[in-house]
């Protein structure tokens, strides 16, 4: 048998984590349950969410093409749900998401480098084709891209992981099957 890991209530965490909450529910109108869960440690929803908020090259539209395929790859229903509804925020139409979470997006050949070495990437574990690398350089990309491309498949990651493990109930619409 297996122990549930519960969404902790603003009553069940450390107060360093209640004025995060505090704020979350602020600026989201809600603590999403990922972050929650994020709670049962000290100092992980914190950390999280400087990692998260850290200022970075690849923001907007192609933070989603990362988080999107990403989430794809290691088969993440939670975060899939949520970068849907946030997909949609920076633009993205309901096509282009599908696409997105398929590893390209054929749509943008600056975004689909992004998205096919994301995906080689993260299903390589790091160990990327060098041929995607050149084809990312080739589309505008730069090393500073890179790097922060792979600190943005890393944050990305780690809320799969911790869904993966916990379970912890999907707040957001389901994202429709790819």
């Amino acid at each position: 048998m297996t122990t549930a890991i519960n969404v902790p209530t603003r009553d069940d965490v450390s107060p360093a984590n209640q004025a995060i909450f505090d704020q979350l529910k602020k600026n989201l109108g809600k603590v999403p349950n990922l972050y929650a869960t994020f709670a049962h440690s000290e100092h992980a929803l914190g950390a999280y969410l400087a990692l998260q908020n850290a200022k970075s090259s690849i923001t907007g539209k192609a933070r989603e093409v990362v988080n999107l395929v990403v989430s794809e790859v290691n088969a993440c229903e939670y975060c899939l749900a949520a970068h849907t509804v946030i997909g949609r925020m920076h633009g993205f139409n309901d096509e282009q998401i599908l696409q997105i979470r398929g590893g390209t997006a054929g749509f943008d050949p600056k975004l689909d480098a992004l998205a096919r070495l994301a995906k080689n990437i993260a299903l390589e574990r790091g160990h990327a084709d060098p041929a995607l690398v050149d084809a990312f350089f080739a589309a505008g990309w730069d090393k500073g891209h890179l790097v922060d491309t792979i600190v943005a498949i890393g944050d990305k990651t780690v809320t799969n992981f911790l869904h993966g493990t916990t379970r912890v109930p999907v707040d957001f619409p389901a994202a429709p099957q790819l």
